[in-house]
């Protein structure tokens, strides 16, 4: 494992497209969230301590956030051959285990991982009904070990203000995880494999 950070996606940038398959076997693209108020996207899998630390209110927030007209959607980009906890198999039975009621998504060729610059997992993005990107940070300060409660603080505040058609404060701290879990020879140029110290 190598602690690290989101890359800070600029704001504003346009979301990437994708188009991937659910843990129900049907394909979910970014089309499909046209109109929404508020998408987030979370890239995040199965293994990740970071992420367990976080799935049983991860699931409580996508329920929450539904109910209020977000768009919630998880993408899964780790290598499975070397990683094979987060296989699209065991997502099926994490989704069902946790309640997530938002697609989750797998990233095979990790090209959607690539076109978000998503570093870490769980790494969280906010975009506005025009899809333009309003957040990328922390669901809250809350990490494994550090005693602070989860309340996704952080990511719930922004949410609320881009429903509410405002722009979120840019004083926006890093989410911060293991690194993703790249295809070897194919990591992308911004892999720090050497991580951050916190």
């Amino acid at each position: 494992m190598v602690k690290t950070a989101s890359t800070m996606l600029p704001l504003g940038t346009q979301a990437p497209d994708f188009s991937l398959i659910n843990v129900d076997g049907k394909t979910v693209s970014l089309a499909d969230f046209a109109g929404a108020p508020a998408l987030v996207v979370i890239f995040m899998c199965n293994h990740c301590p970071f992420v367990k630390h976080l799935a049983d209110d991860l699931a409580a927030f996508g329920q929450e956030y539904q109910a209020k007209g977000a768009a919630v959607v998880a993408i899964s980009p780790n290598d499975v051959s070397n990683y094979p906890a987060d296989s699209p198999e065991k997502m099926v039975a994490e989704a069902e285990e946790r309640g997530y009621t938002f697609p989750y998504l797998y990233d095979e060729t990790q090209a959607v991982a690539k076109a978000y610059k998503a570093a870490c997992t769980p790494d969280f993005y906010v975009f506005d009904k025009d899809q333009k990107l309003a957040y990328r940070g922390q669901f809250d300060p809350s990490r494994p070990g550090n005693e602070v409660p989860v309340t996704g603080e952080d990511l719930r505040k922004a949410v609320d203000v881009v429903l509410a058609g405002d722009t979120p404060s840019d004083d926006q701290a890093p989410s911060i995880g293991c690194n993703i879990k790249w295809i070897p020879g194919a990591e992308p140029d911004y892999f720090k494999p050497q991580g951050i110290n916190l």
